[in-house]
């Protein structure tokens, strides 16, 4: 019960939490709780695919929207919904009980970590019809005296329109987004996506605060170094005015360190890192570090921050930097029994929806054998362990290798439910890691199970769907599941879940057993989706671990690999799919070598270019490579000559090639418009177009800055065109907001991109779209470097740009292409608005779809 008593106390925390909030801010002057407002349904649709749908916002950006009146139709018309009077229950939540289902009702309240399996139950239930949460939009209105800053808490909501400006919601009720706005004199309009929600605004009295509700803590661990310890912490500007060269101060033990600030734009939230010296703590326990910020020698706002020291044999925490966006993240480490040491096997432990990496590695006992870690996600739900919480998994795998230094042959990956299906996705993603892979309560794909965010539907309605469809086909482990052909596996799965049912086991035991020689396979009696901590740490399964062991390099004579996309997993052991005839379309290489005799047999689909590492063969050999049935290869290996070689498929010909210019795609960098959230992205908005125009584009950084602090515990750098200087953000990718004309740097990061976006116009290459209501996205490689990207949010005109306003390509798993193209109309009919859609050729140019 171990495990129960944490996920309770996490949900007690979360709740004390607001409730600190709520105290917090509304001590500083006063709290304003609406508790009156109108409700209707009206359709929308967000999910795991590139397309949305959402009527409100198709109706306010092209003719506006009445006022709401009980019983008025929402757009005016005879036809649509009407708006009902709401109001909130004692528990401050404005809950659905017009126009539903009674089998769709929402909790009695408001579900916490505490209380995962519920709300993703419900989510799922959802799904069937509307591909996403049953649509509701709920009408709220604040008259102020005089225009004035206020937080603005909305509970359950994804997201919210606030006099015309679009920003993101707290679907998950954490209760922790506060959102500074500035209210107008007179009326102000609040349309709020979602249902069961609670929201109330605060005036605050100081233009810069510290929130101390949503931390990224360290643990000072016993025996470690202490001194250099990361802190993240939570500061709310709400001023109109944005804060520079700030100083923020720890003082622990009497230990001081301090950092300058980055800007803290106006009316943002911020979490930025502050340097902590433990190195004084030598208790255990609660220990309170001061935490400062100055103006130059002026006091800004000071809190006592807890930090929890530990001894160095139980559960702790580590912050580190992470190179997706240089926020400070964390993982968990629950150590071997007796201690850390070289040698031992490493656990990568990925948790569940709703559940904190400590809360996963506390559920475990002590191994005597090996050390646990458990990564984030970047959040308890982040992005169900693809796109940024794959790569935050294997920054920790990295860290934990380094740190560790554990037993390479030794490494296993397992997880619960979301942690479940981020086994089966990690695990075929990358199969050479791994000794064996246990997932437990896991489903294998999102093509099946919806949970908050919605399904990834199995088929377009057009051919242009297919197309974005195709751009998350990493996603569908089911797919390529052979690659779990060389990893020990054990599934384990109660019999009663009702959460994830047992048939997602059972679908892929029956689907293993058509070609897997070694798996477990145990259905846990009368279990539901948590029976006790041995839903995770179940003896069977780790005894299971430990007869597996991975192989090393020289030992695997045969590969059998498939993969979507080489820019997210390119290689198992000495094969290497460079570069793909079809992009995004599923790749298979199946290869056999012979190190005594010199041979490497074998055959491709959708392989252009094909990296073959020969280290392994003795020098001064003569190589023969057969691939397909074509022609015959020979290659003399010698003393002087590259042990990496390249060969390349044209006119059903392979022939050695000499490694393609990094400018070309391949694994380093090969597109879909979501990579470009990497490598510290800074957003670049657009200054030079019209007023509204100028105001979207920063109104949209705002946005997407909210989003992803909400869904990645993460943050990124946002400057004016004006402001750009290629020569500082070198390493760095750029977010562009606008268009060649409102946007200045778009001329340095784009001028030899075949497409150009222009006011009412945009260039494909040679085809051409007309029309002020064009928007968009695409990927782009960023001029002078050989890895970095430029991603792009554009449109022709206000209307386009809004239509591009709205979409969650920060939700885990959805596929978005190289580039798309869409008119405003898909906010109303889904995918007959897209006008185009596509991939770069390697050569990164537009002739392939």
């Amino acid at each position: 019960m171990q495990y129960h008593l944490l996920r309770l106390s996490v949900k007690t925390i979360c709740i004390c939490l607001c409730l600190t909030v709520i105290s917090t801010l509304s001590s500083a002057q006063n709290t304003y709780k609406f508790t009156e407002g109108l409700t209707v349904d009206i359709p929308y649709s967000y999910g795991r695919e590139a397309i949305y749908t959402d009527e409100l916002l198709s109706q306010y950006y092209q003719h506006g929207l009445p006022r709401p009146i009980v019983g008025k139709t929402w757009d005016g018309t005879s036809e649509k919904s009407l708006w009902i009077a709401a109001k909130a229950d004692t528990n401050g939540f404005f809950r659905r009980q017009q126009n539903m289902d009674a089998n769709l009702q929402q909790p009695n309240n408001p579900p916490g970590p505490g209380r995962v399996a519920q709300q993703d139950q419900t989510s799922r239930s959802m799904t069937t019809t509307y591909r996403g949460p049953r649509p509701s939009y709920l009408y709220l209105t604040y008259q102020s005296d005089k225009v004035q800053s206020a937080l603005l808490n909305i509970r359950g909501n994804s997201a919210v329109l606030i006099n015309g400006e679009l920003h993101t919601g707290d679907p998950y009720r954490m209760g922790w987004l506060n959102i500074p706005i500035q209210l107008k004199k007179g009326l102000n309009e609040f349309y709020v996506r979602g249902s069961s929600i609670a929201a109330q605004l605060s005036f605050i009295k100081n233009q810069l605060i510290i929130g101390t509700e949503d931390l990224t803590q360290p643990d000072i661990v016993q025996g470690k170094n202490n001194q250099h310890l990361l802190l993240g912490i939570v500061l709310i500007n709400n001023s109109n005015k944005d804060l520079h060269n700030l100083k923020i101060q720890s003082n622990t033990g009497n230990q001081k360190a301090s950092v300058i600030l980055p800007v803290i734009r106006a009316q943002s939230t911020r979490k930025v890192i502050v340097p902590i010296d433990a190195s004084t703590i030598h208790s255990l326990g609660e220990i309170l570090s001061d935490i400062s910020i100055w103006n130059k020698s002026q006091l800004i706002d000071q809190k006592k921050i807890p930090l929890k020291s530990v001894n160095s044999n139980t559960p702790y925490r580590v912050t580190f930097i992470s190179t997706i966006d240089n926020s400070l993240q964390y993982y968990a480490v629950n150590p071997a029994l007796g201690g850390e040491k070289s040698g031992d096997a490493l656990f990568l432990s990925v948790h569940g929806a709703g559940v904190e990496a400590i809360g996963q590695a506390q559920a475990y006992q002590a191994k005597d054998w090996g050390t646990l870690v458990a990564p984030t996600n970047r959040r308890p739900r982040g992005f169900n362990w693809e796109d940024w919480g794959r790569i935050d998994a294997l920054e920790v795998l990295s860290l934990a290798k380094q740190t560790l230094q554990p037993d390479t042959q030794k490494i296993y990956l397992t997880g619960h439910s979301m942690g479940g299906h981020g086994t089966w996705f990690l695990g075929a993603t990358y199969p050479d890691k791994w000794a064996a892979i246990a997932p437990c309560a896991g489903y294998p794909t999102l093509k099946g199970y919806g949970s908050a965010d919605g399904l990834i539907p199995e088929k377009g309605r057009n051919a242009l769907e297919n197309i974005l469809l195709r751009s998350g086909n990493q996603s569908d482990v089911v797919a390529y599941a052979t690659n779990y052909k060389p990893l020990g596996i054990y599934v384990l799965h109660g019999d009663a879940d009702r959460t994830v049912s047992v048939d997602y086991a059972r679908q892929m035991r029956k689907l293993l057993g058509t070609f897997h020689p070694d798996f477990n396979y145990y259905e846990y009696p009368g279990g539901s989706h948590w029976y006790s901590n041995e839903s995770v740490d179940w003896k069977p399964l780790f005894d299971y671990f430990k007869i597996h062991k991975r192989k090393a390099a020289i030992d695997v004579n045969h590969i059998d690999f498939k993969t979507a996309n080489p820019g997210i997993s390119s290689s198992y052991y000495w094969g290497t799919v460079y570069q793909q005839e079809k992009p995004l379309d599923y790749s298979h290489i199946v290869l056999t070598r012979d190190r005594e005799r010199g041979t490497i047999v074998g055959k491709t689909e959708n392989v252009e270019v094909l990296s073959l590492d020969l280290t392994d063969f003795d020098k001064n050999v003569a190589l023969t490579i057969d691939l397909d049935s074509l022609n015959t290869i020979t290659y003399q290996r010698n003393t002087t000559n590259e042990s990496l070689i390249f060969l390349q498929k044209k006119d059903q010909i392979w022939n050695i090639i000499a490694k393609p210019s990094l400018d070309q795609k391949g694994p380093h960098r090969n597109g879909t418009f979501k990579e470009a959230f990497n490598h510290g992205m800074v957003y670049v908005y657009g200054t030079m177009g019209t007023k509204e125009e100028n105001k979207w584009a920063l109104e949209k950084v705002r946005h997407d800055a909210e989003a992803w602090y909400y869904r990645g515990n993460g943050v990124f750098e946002i400057i004016a065109d004006r402001d750009f200087e290629a020569n500082k953000y070198t390493e760095h990718n750029i977010i562009l907001i606008g268009n060649s004309k409102t946007n200045s740097a778009w001329d340095i990061l784009l001028k030899d991109c075949p497409i150009t976006v222009l006011p009412g116009q945009i260039k494909i290459d040679k085809q051409i779209y007309n029309g002020s209501d064009l928007g968009g996205y695409f990927y782009w490689k960023k001029p002078g470097t050989q890895s970095r990207a430029v991603g792009v949010i554009t449109g022709t005109g206000l209307s386009g740009m809004q239509a591009a306003g709205a979409n969650q390509y920060f939700a885990g798993a959805s596929g978005f292409p190289d580039y798309m193209f869409f008119n405003l109309t898909m906010l109303k009919n889904g995918p007959a608005g897209i006008i185009d859609a596509g991939f770069f050729t390697n050569e990164w140019k537009v002739n392939q779809k």
